[in-house]
């Protein structure tokens, strides 16, 4: 086996490089390579776990997209992506060019138009893993029987983690002298790996996801979401096509519940819910759960769908006297004490606020509440929000915390939107935070069992609803307007 390991490599025919200056046409040959590909590495699997001789390492690559320019000129400058930044070689592997058609699509047109040249579609240099081959959902292992003898990596390429990183994200990536720079964010191996965990965390197919994405610390949020989606869907779906709950379970239209009943599902530990439209315009919702390791590990892996906006929806403890229990914070700045993105993301980066996003969670909080102007104000106020990474630092000795929370005007804490909100910023998702305020542990006014529940029933319902409205406002802003420069770097990739 070692000998026709190391001296045979099984590969299908590499084919020649193809120019496009159709953005449609080069995503479909995108799509036809990969799948080719893909089906090459299964069928290969396959016929070994069925008892065929290995012959060799059976290998199969990603494809690529590439671009060549040779002038710094753009003809719009207030472009915040669809350009490179210097003249040069550009490319990036691509991965389920079917998933991110309508993405790569835009992108790709974008660039065509931007730049006047053709892109170039072919095969690249990396290896697709056996394990991504697949897809979600697939296990592997459990069809191994007939080579139980043999290593899986000695005959398939596996996932690399070595390569898989966020250097390009980070801004940490520096090419060899004469290699092509990144045209996109992240890799093709980087996005398969965080859609099967998207899979694995959510219980649902990452094709559900939609390009908005609301995220909450309580299941009582998921609960209003639900009872909202399944009205819309049996009043007929006021233009969304669907309601998907933890193990794809599907409502249409005209429905009331799952197609074929509601079947049960093990709920993963940050399951998420889908209220779709056929463009990818809908409202994607998961439950976090509570601290910050959870909110940067789903956010790390919703990245990748290269979502228009995520927001913040939860509940914090109010800090000001002048708060009262339901009143609601717009964030506007962060005090990142959560440490969890420390090592990607340095604490002295400002996280900015961004206007349309604030605009519209402002708007829709008047809207639902039927106030306005200085009347709004007294159940909304905006001002610093700080995440900590300690649930009970009521009980460690308060003089430090409460000295920089007084220090940074903080007016709410919690222990996830400043890292929802960071890592928006460092993959150039739009975020922003509004927070229902829940208790008041520095004036004694502590959330106890029957004051909670209360409370919630009160509260909730009008916070998801706002939340909503937000959404559908930032869902009718052209994308060029909603993906803001302030989240650009010097050099950047072209792709959103």
């Amino acid at each position: 086996m070692d000998e026709i390991k190391a001296t045979r490599v099984i590969t299908p025919e590499r084919p020649a490089p193809q120019s496009f200056t159709e953005p449609e046409a080069a995503v479909k040959a995108l799509q036809a390579l990969y799948k080719r590909n893909t089906r090459f590495v299964i069928d290969a699997f396959l016929a070994l776990a069925g008892g065929a001789p290995i012959e060799g390492r059976y290998r199969a690559f990603y494809p690529q997209i590439s671009i060549k320019t040779g002038s710094y000129g753009l003809s719009d400058s207030r472009l915040s992506f669809g350009h490179v930044a210097i003249p040069g070689e550009y490319t990036t592997t691509i991965s389920h060019p079917v998933l991110f058609e309508g993405y790569l699509t835009e992108q790709l047109g974008l660039l065509i138009k931007n730049h006047g040249v053709p892109v170039t579609v072919s095969e690249s240099d990396t290896p697709i893993p056996l394990h991504f081959a697949f897809g979600e959902n697939t296990h592997v292992e459990a069809d191994l029987a007939a080579l139980a003898d043999v290593p899986l990596r000695d005959i398939f390429d596996t996932p690399d983690l070595e390569t898989t990183n966020d250097l390009i994200a980070n801004g940490d990536y520096e090419p060899e002298p004469g290699a092509p720079h990144p045209l996109a964010p992240f890799t093709a191996q980087r996005i398969d790996y965080s859609l099967a965990r998207l899979s694995h965390y959510t219980a649902t197919s990452s094709a559900h996801f939609q390009n908005f994405v609301l995220f909450t610390n309580y299941q009582f949020y998921i609960d209003e979401f639900c009872a909202y989606a399944r009205e819309t869907m049996a009043r007929g779906g006021d233009g969304y096509t669907a309601f998907v709950e933890p193990g794809n379970n599907v409502t249409l239209p005209g429905e009331v519940e799952p197609e074929g009943g509601r079947a049960g599902v093990r709920m993963p530990q940050m399951p998420a819910y889908h209220l779709k439209r056929d463009d990818h315009s809908g409202i994607s919702m998961v439950n976090i759960g509570v601290g910050p390791s959870n909110a940067k590990t789903i956010t790390d892996h919703i990245a990748v769908l290269r979502p228009h906006a995520w927001l913040m929806l939860g509940h914090c403890a109010g800090l000001r006297n002048s708060q009262k229990l339901g009143d609601y914070v717009l964030a506007h700045a962060y005090i990142r004490e959560d440490h969890v993105l420390d090592d990607d993301l340095p604490v002295w980066v400002p996280i900015p606020a961004l206007a349309e996003v604030q605009q519209a969670l402002e708007a829709a909080v008047g809207e639902v509440t039927g106030l306005e102007g200085y009347e709004l104000k007294r159940i909304m106020r905006t001002g610093t929000v700080a995440t900590i990474d300690n649930r009970n630092w009521e009980l460690s000795d308060q003089r430090g915390p409460v000295k920089r929370l007084s220090q940074s005007r903080a007016i709410a804490l919690d222990m996830e939107s400043a890292t929802i909100a960071a890592n928006g910023f460092r993959f150039r998702v739009p975020y922003g935070t509004l927070l229902c305020v829940s208790d008041r542990p520095l004036h004694g006014e502590l959330k106890l069992p029957g004051m909670a529940t209360a409370f919630y029933t009160k509260q909730v319902r009008q916070h998801l609803h706002i939340g909503i409205k937000a959404v559908q406002k930032l869902s009718e802003m052209p994308p060029e307007r909603l993906h803001s420069r302030k989240l650009r770097s010097f050099y950047e990739t072209a792709f959103q």
